[in-house]
């Protein structure tokens, strides 16, 4: 799931709301314990399958519930509306769901809500960005082919069998597939999606513990605590008030004078101070988040014979440990793979992969750089949303960094972009002038999860358009395998092809940082990096 965004919203229009709806304070125009939270403006509507970005994605998570649930402090895969899901070949797998499950408009969620649900998002004629992630069942190369007219409406390899049983038919063994079914473009959709689309996406109806009150673009979005919520998840607080920010520094600032009660990314300039300002109820754990640089592989200047040299060289010019020492203040990790230390080295974490090509090494950089042929157009211009503080301020310490090692101080420069979305727009129209930064935070706890959506040949993210042959190989063979300590070791050596051509550069793992007012209690950030919305106390 790509970055982190803060939206298009003025900075003094966050006290005017608050003082309306009262959230700073817990009670107001919402009413009850409502606690406010720092937030962005999603990308798109928040549909399940064409939502591939956190903001929108955090508000799916509160308002749906699907197959698995994520644990939210260990990461692990838990049935949840699954009673089991059940296979002899990890190809065809038997889905039971659970009695008693509703959406918070009454109607029951039965195996049709699922598999209506996937088969929209396959569907080319719905053009879902998340689209992809249905590529595994069988007849997705009829219902979204690669090329030509779309030449089925459903996928061959879904069957509703009863109200709370399903089959799922693969086009592959895929022995990871059921842990997939936690991610939010698998979750189920009530029949007011289809036959009054345009009301649902107005606002939306989901089968979470939250429901979606009211959403003004560029301000604010209200989610209520569903009282006839039948999970045991329920909501501990009467609801959350998402407040838009265009400036993490701002949410800061609101945070210490009273007006926010959670803001969710603390930004780099108060790294320094945060501790002292607000002591135990500042959070920083460990979170399944990377950062790289991506590039433009569909820009023939970047994708030319020996141009992976280039690129190895560029990564050798970047000095992690510096940068995630002084800007970051040791919350972020140098990264030596392409994965994350979440994953544990059962789950396919690599410590020291990426070898010398992610060691600051200055003078080798130099060499390379120029055995590749020297930098398209002579200078680095890597691009970047603007809306929060910190990503210019590493950015332009990554081209300080990459100044020095070649000793010219025109080598490298930022190119920033105002916001998160148009900045991801631009992405998807393939606008990119050089390397631009690729954050990912995983949808699900797997090896597969950092590898294939970014760097399979078409992937869902893969926004650079990078294609190998043998990386595409050795990750169809890891998802054949059944045997998981067999699977991890081909996406091992597929995450060394990665490697061996720089398809992107890896900067550092990401820890979740938070902090929250005097008026909560029982705050946490999932390995996702996400607040646990429905577990936090208010008053």
């Amino acid at each position: 799931m790509r970055g982190v965004m803060r939206a298009r919203w003025a900075a003094a229009g966050v006290a005017v709301v608050l003082a309306a709806t009262g959230c700073g304070s817990g009670g107001g125009g919402n009413g009850g314990a409502v606690l406010s939270s720092s937030w962005g403006d999603p990308q798109n509507p928040l549909e399940p399958a064409n939502t591939n970005e956190v903001q929108g994605g955090k508000v799916l998570d509160m308002i749906f519930r699907g197959l698995k649930k994520y644990d939210p402090r260990t990461g692990q895969a838990q049935n949840w509306l699954a009673a089991s899901i059940d296979t002899d070949d990890s190809r065809n797998f038997t889905v039971r769901i659970k009695d008693g499950w509703t959406f918070s408009n009454g109607e029951k969620v039965t195996a049709r809500s699922f598999v209506d649900a996937w088969n929209y998002g396959a569907s080319l004629r719905n053009n879902q960005k998340n689209a992809y992630f249905f590529g595994y069942i069988d007849g997705y190369d009829e219902v979204h082919p690669s090329s030509g007219a779309q030449r089925a409406d459903t996928l061959s390899g879904l069957k509703v069998v009863d109200d709370h049983t399903f089959t799922v038919r693969l086009n592959q063994k895929f022995s990871g597939f059921p842990d997939t079914l936690g991610y939010a473009a698998f979750a189920p959709l009530p029949r007011t999606f289809f036959t009054d689309h345009a009301a649902w996406v107005d606002k939306p109806v989901g089968n979470g513990p939250y429901t979606i009150e009211s959403y003004t673009k560029g301000s604010q979005m209200y989610l209520r605590k569903r009282d006839d919520y039948p999970g045991p998840d329920k909501a501990r607080n009467d609801g959350v008030t998402l407040m838009v920010y265009t400036d993490s520094n701002t949410a800061y600032t609101d945070l210490l004078a009273g007006n926010l009660d959670l803001a969710d990314d603390i930004p780099a300039a108060q790294l320094k101070n945060v501790k002292g300002d607000l002591g135990d109820r500042y959070i920083n754990t460990p979170a399944g988040i990377i950062q790289t640089l991506a590039f433009p592989y569909y820009d023939k200047a970047w994708n030319k014979p020996g141009s992976e040299k280039v690129r190895t060289g560029l990564s050798m010019a970047i000095n992690r440990r510096q940068i995630t020492d002084t800007i970051f203040r040791r919350t972020r990790t140098p990264a030596t793979d392409w994965t994350s230390p979440v994953l544990g080295a059962d789950g396919g974490f690599k410590a020291g992969l990426c070898g010398r090509a992610c060691d600051y090494d200055p003078a080798r950089a130099k060499e390379l750089i120029k055995e590749g042929g020297g930098i398209p157009g002579g200078r680095v211009r890597i691009t970047y949303n603007a809306d929060t503080g910190s990503h210019k301020e590493w950015v332009d310490a990554v081209c300080h960094s990459i100044d020095n090692a070649l000793g010219d101080d025109k080598a490298c420069a930022g190119n920033p972009v105002g916001t998160f979305a148009d900045y991801r727009n631009q992405i998807s129209q393939h606008r990119m002038p050089g390397p631009f930064r690729a954050g990912w935070q995983m949808d699900y706890p797997l090896i597969q999860n950092f590898l294939q959506p970014l760097y399979y040949t078409g992937a869902s993210s893969n926004d650079g358009k990078w294609s190998d042959k043998d990386f595409d190989r050795l990750v169809n063979r890891a998802n054949a395998e059944t045997d998981t300590t067999r699977a991890v070791a081909a996406f091992q050596q597929a995450e060394e092809v990665v490697r061996d051509k720089m398809a992107a550069i890896p900067l550092w793992y990401q820890n979740g940082s938070a902090g929250f007012s005097e008026r909560l209690s029982d705050v946490a950030l999932n390995p996702f990096s996400v607040p646990v919305y429905n577990e936090i106390k208010v008053g």
